[in-house]
C-alpha cells in the first residue's frame, strides 16, 4: 500500500461537560490509550491546584499576562469560566495540525464555539452528560475540595453548560466510564478516516483503478 494514503491533516478533539461530568477522567484515559493523540496545554489565570506544573497541566499566567496575549493574537480561543480566564495557545495547535498530529482539548463550551469559528474543518465536538442530576451532585461531592455554597454555585453553572448540548456534532451520557471511553475513542477513529481528511487518498485510488 502507498504510503501516501496515510498523509493527513492532524484534527481537534473537542471534550466537553459540565463541572463533574467526568471529562478529566476520560482525558487521562484517552492520552493513555491512543499514542496518537496530545492534549492541548491551555493558559489559565487560576491558580495551581496541589500537584499541577507549569507546562505539564496548564500555562498558569497573572491577569495582566492573560489580557497581554489576548490582545496580541495569541489565543485560538479564549473564555472565562467561574471567574477564571482560559485559553488555547495558537502556535503549538498549528504545528501539530500541519504535521499531521491529533489535538486533544478539555475545554468549556465558549471554548469549543470559538474554536470551531477558528478551525472549522478541524474540530470534532463531544459534549458529555451526566445520567442524572444527582449523581453529577454525588461526584461533586466525592472531590471533597468544595463547601456547599461552592458546589450549589457548581451544580447552578452544569445547568447552564448543559443547555449547549446542542452545539456539539457527538454527545454521550457517561453512565459507564468504559463505554463512555470506548465512545470516544470509535468517533476519533472514524474522524481520522474521512475522506477529506486524507488528502492522498485521490492519488492512491487513482493508483488502484490505472487513471
Amino acid at each position: 500500500m502507498s504510503s501516501s494514503i496515510h498523509r493527513r491533516r492532524g484534527l481537534c478533539l473537542v471534550l466537553a461537560a459540565a463541572p463533574g461530568g467526568g471529562k478529566t477522567s476520560i482525558s487521562r484515559c484517552l492520552l493513555a490509550e491512543e499514542p496518537g493523540l496530545a492534549l492541548s496545554i491551555s493558559a489559565t489565570t487560576r491558580a495551581p491546584r496541589p500537584g499541577e506544573r507549569e507546562g505539564v497541566h496548564y500555562f498558569f499566567r497573572t491577569a495582566e499576562q492573560f489580557a497581554a496575549g489576548v490582545a496580541a493574537g495569541e489565543f485560538l480561543e479564549h473564555a472565562t469560566f467561574l471567574g477564571r480566564s482560559y485559553g488555547t495557545p495558537r502556535a503549538p495547535v498549528e504545528a501539530a495540525l500541519a504535521a499531521g498530529r491529533d489535538v486533544l482539548f478539555d475545554i468549556e463550551w465558549q471554548g469549543h464555539q470559538l474554536l470551531k469559528a477558528a478551525m472549522p474543518e478541524d474540530v470534532v465536538g463531544v459534549f458529555l452528560l451526566p445520567p442524572s442530576l444527582a449523581e453529577l451532585e454525588r461526584r461533586l461531592r466525592n472531590r471533597g475540595q468544595d463547601d456547599e455554597a461552592e458546589i450549589g454555585r457548581r451544580l447552578a453553572v452544569a445547568k447552564e453548560e448543559m443547555r449547549h448540548w446542542d452545539e456539539f456534532e457527538h454527545v454521550l451520557v457517561n453512565d459507564d466510564f468504559a463505554a463512555t471511553v470506548a465512545a470516544v475513542r470509535a468517533i476519533l477513529h472514524a474522524a481520522r478516516t474521512r475522506r477529506t481528511r486524507q488528502p492522498g487518498l485521490a492519488e492512491f485510488v487513482a493508483g488502484l483503478v490505472g487513471v
